[in-house]
């Protein structure tokens, strides 16, 4: 069984991360820097979703790609102890894909890319149960990798709502470009945008029907036809670790909505729930 029809669906990169923090980035100049603390860890943004869904009650389908080596192996793990019905494609190289990401006093994140899986075929049996899952979700995430470009095509063909995650899209990049004309619902933060506003008039007059704008700290901005809306940022003076809180802020909105609620209830929902997950390490709030 790959799914039931109040589980979510979300597509798109898990790996096993290394994480070290530090007093600040390091400079762009040789030199040793001696860091805070340092641990391993499930990392992805379409794992982090999952996990913030599941931590959230809701039944949630992870299609994705792993390797069959260590570090899949607890990818794995993690995701089935929190309940995550994993869809997992072999990376064609058969290593998990592995990021350094060092981290600052303040939350700002340098991300290095140790492995990045290639594109797998939309074809096998793991493929068949991913479309069998894009048909039965309550709703439909892809996120941004190459591996995951045939579940945007399928979902969209297919006529479902497609959620979408930018991150700090500059608006031009070409690598996005297929999410921002496909999502139906689309998110991303205003960090490289010269013009946010501007922007996601553009994307809700191409079709989108919502289109969330974060700002960090100073809150964030929805689009919908009824016109914009600014809303702020909950306080946290006691930051643990910033990994996850764009993911978990997408997952509190899209869970209010599929629950009914409004557009401010449901921003409401993902400022406060993104607040739980930089007060706690990991991608998702520690239970």
């Amino acid at each position: 069984m790959t799914g039931r029809r109040d589980d979510v669906l979300v597509a798109g990169p898990a790996s096993w991360n290394r994480i070290v923090h530090l007093d600040a980035l390091p400079e762009p100049t040789p030199h040793t820097v001696f860091a805070r603390g340092a641990y391993d860890t499930v990392g992805g943004t379409s794992a982090g979703k999952a996990l913030n869904l599941a931590g959230l009650g809701r039944g949630v389908v992870l299609r994705t790609v792993l390797g069959d080596d260590d570090e899949g192996a607890r990818v794995r793990e993690v995701l089935d102890d929190a309940g995550v019905r994993v869809l997992a494609e072999l990376a064609p190289d058969g290593r998990t894909e592995s990021h350094l990401n060092l981290m600052d006093a303040g939350g700002g994140r340098l991300s290095v890319y140790l492995r990045a899986p290639g594109e797998v075929p939309a074809s096998g049996p793991v493929w068949h149960a991913t479309l069998e899952a894009v048909d039965a979700a309550a709703a439909v995430v892809v996120d941004l990798a190459a591996h995951s470009l045939p579940v945007l095509a399928a979902a969209a063909e297919r006529g479902r709502d497609v959620w979408v995650d930018l991150h700090d899209y500059d608006g031009a990049a070409a690598f996005h470009r297929p999410w921002a004309e496909a999502g139906t619902h689309v998110f991303l933060s205003s960090d490289r945008l010269p013009d946010h506003r501007a922007f996601m008039a553009g994307r809700l007059a191409a079709g989108a029907r919502l289109v969330v704008c974060t700002h960090g700290a100073r809150g964030a901005t929805a689009l919908t036809a009824d016109g914009f809306l600014d809303v702020p940022a909950e306080r946290v003076d006691d930051v643990v670790d910033t990994n996850g809180a764009g993911d978990g802020f997408f997952v509190a909105f899209l869970d209010a909505h599929l629950r009914g609620a409004d557009v401010t209830e449901a921003l409401s929902a993902a400022a406060a729930h993104a607040a739980r997950v930089v007060r706690s390490p990991g991608l998702a709030p520690v239970s």
